[in-house]
């Protein structure tokens, strides 16, 4: 008979997640105290414009600073409370899978990271176009990646049927599988061809229901990609002996074999 488990919080959300979804509520909130006029040009002077890069600088909000701060700013604004409400709920969902396993230090420079690459790729694929991009989702594409990693990985460790309760509760007791194993994982490339053909799809307006303007294809995939590809220079996880199908009996796999 197995001892019964401590009944666990509804939410149990880390801490750095928390703080991220604070912050992007706070300003989208503060916003909307603001008048069209001034809400229009703080959306602007913080939106990621390729035009700035190619001697337009001056004629947008925010001028030449913008052009070194955008990559980063553009992550904290969003269109509406509906394209908030999603990208939250991706970040909980991808980014409290990865905060369980890497310190929150790491989890930051990675989603940075990602979403910097998210920038880069719109920025390589609409050279000149004076289009806004605004929004986490090159950042949380990477989150999502890093975490399909990690969840393929403890498919292979975990016992059967127990994999998702490992990412779930002790994602660092995952041995992440290196990047050349990644790579020729059938199931990885699988999801990433699916990922990568509604993206593409996304770019003539398919698949994308509720959305209130242009979809940035181009960095949800250089966010993807960055994240698919670089995450293990972020994660710190130490090994943790055999993985848990290797194992017998301890304390720490009572929460993968107890009903």
């Amino acid at each position: 008979m197995n001892p019964e488990r401590p009944r666990e919080p509804i939410f149990n959300v880390p801490a750095v997640v928390t703080v991220l979804l604070a912050v992007l509520v706070a300003i989208h909130l503060g916003r909307s105290f603001l008048d069209p006029a001034t809400g229009e040009w703080l959306v602007l002077a913080l939106a990621f414009v390729p035009d700035r890069y190619f001697g337009h600088a001056s004629q947008w909000p925010g001028g030449i600073v913008s052009a070194w701060t955008s990559p980063l700013t553009h992550m904290l604004v969003h269109g509406d409370w509906t394209h908030l409400a999603l990208n939250a709920a991706s970040l909980l969902a991808f980014g409290g899978i990865v905060a369980r396993r890497i310190p929150a230090l790491r989890l930051l420079l990675f989603t940075v990271f990602s979403g910097l690459m998210g920038a880069a790729a719109f920025l390589a694929l609409n050279r000149n176009v004076d289009a806004p991009m605004i929004g986490a989702s090159g950042a949380i594409a990477g989150l999502m990646a890093a975490s399909l990693r990690l969840l393929f990985s403890a498919i292979d460790q975990a016992p059967p049927g127990s994999a998702g309760e490992l990412v779930r509760r002790r994602p660092d007791l995952i041995q992440l599988a290196g990047l050349k194993t990644a790579l020729r994982d059938p199931r990885l490339r699988s999801t990433t061809a699916m990922w990568l053909v509604l993206n593409v799809l996304a770019a003539y307006g398919l698949g994308t229901p509720g959305a209130s303007g242009p979809i940035a294809w181009e960095a949800h995939i250089g966010g993807y990609l960055a994240g698919l590809l670089g995450y293990g220079w972020f994660d710190a996880v130490a090994p943790h002996g055999p993985p848990p199908s290797q194992r017998k009996n301890s304390a720490e796999d009572q929460i993968f074999t107890s009903n």
